[in-house]
């Protein structure tokens, strides 16, 4: 069993004294965990770092082995996405996210999303926006995707402001009107492309939304609790300078 892939770093743990085991999220065979022989040295420790891409080359006896990776980083990002904290705690809490896609379930449109915001998570004013983004994708990757293309009440699709926090659907101007305290706001970069960086309560009514349905459908059912590095990163863009 062997293939080439392109693939972006997710994690990397020791593996006795001289090994690394490594979990990337490769473009055509999804999230994929394999050995590097070598990977705990010091040398490839240096390269072996969330967030850097890398070009895979993955060898197994079987297709069910953990197999064993030969890495080349193509574009090394961690030096630079480890420089602030709300980076930092961005590329964490998208790691904890795509953990929980199966392992060796191919997502290439997420892999290209994971490309492109890595690209641009040391720009404090996109990340708000890029992570809150990726929240609402991994809700429709992990098979609860919220309906925030027409109104739940009138079918229309213009003027959409809201969303129900029970059916996950939007809900337009004039019909939440007289329900707006129960509803969530839905803000507009969340359905249509804006020309500048949202204001902060855009993006943190957009974490109230996606944060509220991640729990509810995604973490409790776990018995598990939101992630830590989000709560982090929440707060580490509240900060001036991030």
């Amino acid at each position: 069993m062997e293939w080439s892939d392109e693939g972006i770093i997710l994690g990397v743990r020791r593996h006795g004294e001289a090994n690394a085991i490594v979990e990337l999220m490769t473009a055509a065979h999804g999230r994929h965990l394999g050995l590097v022989r070598g990977g705990g040295s010091r040398r490839q420790a240096a390269a072996l770092q969330p967030g850097n891409e890398v070009r895979a080359n993955w060898h197994a006896r079987l297709d069910e082995h953990l197999g064993t990776f030969a890495l080349e980083v193509t574009a090394a990002h961690a030096g630079r996405l480890m420089a602030s904290a709300h980076s930092a705690f961005a590329l964490s809490h998208i790691g904890s996210l795509v953990r929980l896609l199966p392992e060796r379930d191919p997502h290439p449109a997420l892999h290209a999303m994971l490309a492109t915001m890595i690209a641009h998570l040391d720009h404090e004013r996109l990340t708000g926006m890029m992570i809150a983004r990726f929240e609402l994708t991994m809700l429709a990757e992990l098979g609860f995707g919220l309906d925030l293309e027409r109104c739940a009440a009138t079918g229309g699709r213009n003027d959409l402001l809201y969303v129900s926090p029970k059916s996950g659907r939007a809900v337009s101007r004039d019909a939440g009107a007289p329900w707006q305290a129960q509803l969530f706001t839905l803000p507009y970069f969340l359905i249509a492309e804006v020309a500048e960086p949202p204001l902060p309560e855009d993006v943190e009514a957009a974490f109230a939304l996606t944060g509220h349905f991640l729990a509810r459908r995604v973490f409790d059912p776990r018995g598990l609790p939101l992630p830590d590095a989000r709560a982090s990163l929440l707060a580490a863009l509240k900060r001036p300078g991030g």
